[in-house]
């Protein structure tokens, strides 16, 4: 990698310089448009006492859900249990640390750590337990929470398409935390199913530009369906 040039020909390089105890950002939406490779090296790695940041934690075998069973994710600030049975049991038993943060606030968060702005007030979770703790004001006659930005120290992120200057484009419903997260880390890396030369992107459709992206890698995926419905009974 050398220049404006991002792209790295391994995963172990795409990851070179993560440790224990690290925060990591990842993008995704239960199984879509999830950075599975990336996860895959992390797990390999034997990296341990992670705080991760996502929607939720994939599934059992699959995603996030495979830094679980070797007790790798010490903390996840998430919105979603989901249909992950081992992180709903580590959950319980106490075993894992659990944020759960309302997902419109969960994006916020990662937005405004990408953009510079350290917190914000927001109506939701006022009145209720989201809200222990947090310092509330009244604006304008209506009650807000003060919520603080996410920074991690690295972000983990799937794009469709990327230049060699990590300009980024995202495929449909796969664009999700996606873009957000790519802003939010220190080291972002991001793997692609495409790479293509620079000028060959339409300016008007780039969703992230390069400025934000340290790492790019290439990859393959594959895409699993998370639920499948093939025949609806009445």
């Amino acid at each position: 990698m050398a220049g404006f040039d991002k792209v790295v020909s391994s995963y172990e390089e795409a990851m070179f310089g993560l440790e224990d105890n690290m925060t990591v950002i990842a993008g995704g939406f239960g199984l879509c448009g999830i950075p599975e490779n990336l996860i895959l090296e992390i797990k390999q790695k034997g990296i341990t006492g992670l705080t991760i940041v996502s929607n939720n934690c994939g599934v059992d075998d699959f995603g996030l859900g495979l830094l679980l069973p070797n007790r790798q994710i010490k903390k996840i600030i998430a919105s979603y249990v989901g249909e992950n049975a081992e992180f709903e049991r580590q959950m319980m038993a106490g075993e894992l640390q659990v944020e759960l943060t309302p997902q419109g606030t969960l994006a916020e968060k990662m937005r405004a750590g990408g953009a510079g702005i350290p917190a914000f007030f927001t109506a939701t979770g006022y009145g209720t337990p989201v809200a222990e703790g947090k310092e509330e004001r009244e604006i304008d006659g209506k009650y807000y929470i003060l919520e603080h930005a996410i920074k991690g120290d690295f972000a983990i992120v799937k794009a469709w398409k990327a230049d060699r200057y990590g300009n980024l484009i995202f495929r449909k419903t796969a664009r999700n935390f996606n873009p957000i997260a790519a802003t939010a880390g220190k080291i972002t890396v991001v793997e692609v199913e495409e790479i293509v030369e620079p000028g060959e992107l339409d300016p008007d459709q780039i969703h992230v530009p390069g400025i934000y992206v340290n790492r790019i890698i290439l990859g393959t995926f594959e895409k699993r369906i998370e639920q499948r419905t093939t025949q609806i009974t009445k």
